[in-house]
């Protein structure tokens, strides 16, 4: 920890001298302290004051390089120096009235008052400055060793203060590989519902941490197992199926975690950071199946269509957690896409059904690749290497022919402008038409060059027009 706090020491030793000579307390406090006793560095601090937002403003002045206070109302006040963002925040205590999604704030005025507050004792440990005297009253130091979450106090008081506190243990869960106490386990399930009365941002924001984590299964599986999944994300649990009595078709919860952690090992094919679209997208790749589950009579079980129907409910449940359209679009067009590969059977695909493939998955191509790479679970080994070589084959098939046409930005032989010269008709219905006709005939034979293209224009159009 001490080198930790060395390398730090420009912030940390100048912020508690400048504070402390006006007069006023200043700790480091919550994750940065948790993480250098970990080993972990970042370059975002967290402090905690006796002084007011007001006051933490007009210390900043002249020390910081930028100063903002998006979050005054709350008691903080952010800035930056050099590589660091700091946020200061006065000691505080909140708590949620029981039909209110936004927390009341109250401004505290001690240290320890401040700590007592706080979510978890791993994060209710501080180091006062400028003399670096760490303080630790709720046994923090122990539980990190034990690797634990626990509450400062009761967690029912804990969770009744910010229901969202339960899905942050989920989250801590995920990030640190921790166990969660029983205590701790045996509230979130009773009060899960109390999560009713936070806003969807700030349960998508802390869906997204823990699914970016190092061990997402571990916090997913905890919320899930409190009850809290049900209503946060109900798609997940709802993939414990019942197994049929002949054991035909897999258990689609386990299936689907497995996936995820694939996926995840999976993620130096797109730059090696954590990328939540495609973690996300294993997560739902497989929800339309309890809707599509049919039973045959040879006692066989199906689940077709499972992937229309998997993206329409995705859609529906990223748009109540507010994500961006972007990330929608995203998500369900992987969704939607998981099966495609299938039909490639052992390479019978024509070139042109290789170019829609390319061209139906659009700039999430290399997210597909990861997705159904990673949707093979199966324990046969014979059959695991079979279907990894297929696709070793298709994605070999891409590059030679995205090599030789540019794939990725596959559009007919003539544009829109061309198509209204030849035809001699404005905008309009009819040359979308043409549009797509002759970007059928681009897939199916590949480049024709601008004179077939018209060839190929006027003899559609006579046909048409006849």
């Amino acid at each position: 920890m001490a080198e930790e706090l060395d390398r730090i020491a420009p912030v940390i030793d100048e912020l508690g001298r400048r504070f402390a000579d006006a007069g006023h307390e200043l700790s480091l406090v919550g994750g940065p302290v948790r993480d250098a006793m970990l080993g972990r560095r970042h370059n975002d601090l967290d402090f905690t004051t006796s002084a007011r937002p007001e006051q933490t403003e007009r210390l900043l002045k002249g020390w910081a390089d930028a100063i903002w206070d998006m979050g005054r109302a709350f008691g903080t006040i952010g800035c930056r120096r050099g590589p660091w963002q700091v946020e200061i925040t006065t000691y505080r205590s909140e708590a949620y009235d029981p039909s209110s999604r936004k927390p009341d704030v109250d401004f505290g005025d001690s240290l320890d008052g401040d700590l007592g507050r706080r979510d978890f004792t791993v994060n209710a440990m501080a180091v006062r400055l400028p003399g670096r005297q760490v303080e630790d009253p709720y046994g923090g130091v122990v539980d990190l060793a034990h690797r634990v979450l626990r509450t400062p106090g009761r967690p029912e008081d804990s969770f009744s203060d910010d229901p969202l506190r339960m899905m942050r243990a989920a989250r801590f869960a995920a990030q640190l590989g921790f166990t969660v106490d029983d205590g701790v386990r045996e509230a979130m399930t009773a009060m899960a519902d109390r999560i009713s009365i936070i806003s969807a941002e700030r349960v998508r924001d802390e869906l997204v941490k823990l699914v970016c984590a190092p061990y997402p299964r571990l916090g997913l599986t905890l919320l899930v197992e409190t009850g809290l999944a049900a209503l946060v994300l109900p798609e997940l649990p709802a993939l414990m199926l019942e197994r049929d009595e002949h054991h035909r078709h897999k258990d689609v919860y386990e299936h689907t975690l497995t996936v995820l952690e694939q996926a995840i090992d999976l993620e130096d094919r797109l730059g090696g950071e954590p990328d939540f679209v495609s973690r996300f997208a294993a997560l739902m790749h497989d929800v339309g199946k309890p809707r599509t589950r049919r039973f045959l009579d040879d006692g066989t079980v199906t689940f077709h269509h499972h992937d229309v129907v998997g993206a329409k409910i995705t859609r529906k449940r990223m748009q109540a957690l507010r994500f961006s359209n972007d990330e929608i679009e995203a998500v369900t067009s992987l969704v939607e896409l998981h099966l495609r590969f299938h039909g490639y059977g052992s390479g019978e695909w024509t070139d042109s059904a290789v170019r829609r493939y390319v061209r139906d998955a659009g700039d999430q191509l290399e997210r597909l690749h990861v997705l159904t790479r990673a949707d093979c679970t199966t324990r046969n080994q014979r059959k695991a290497a079979r279907l990894a070589r297929t696709y070793d084959e298709l994605e070999e098939r891409i590059a030679r022919l995205s090599e030789q046409e540019e794939l990725a930005s596959i559009r007919p032989d003539l544009d829109g402008n061309q198509i209204m010269g030849i035809l001699g008709i404005g905008p309009g219905r009819e040359i979308g038409e043409a549009y797509r006709h002759l970007l059928e005939l681009r897939m199916d034979h590949g480049p024709l060059g601008e004179e077939r293209a018209r060839e190929e224009l006027l003899a559609w159009w006579a046909a048409r027009s006849a």
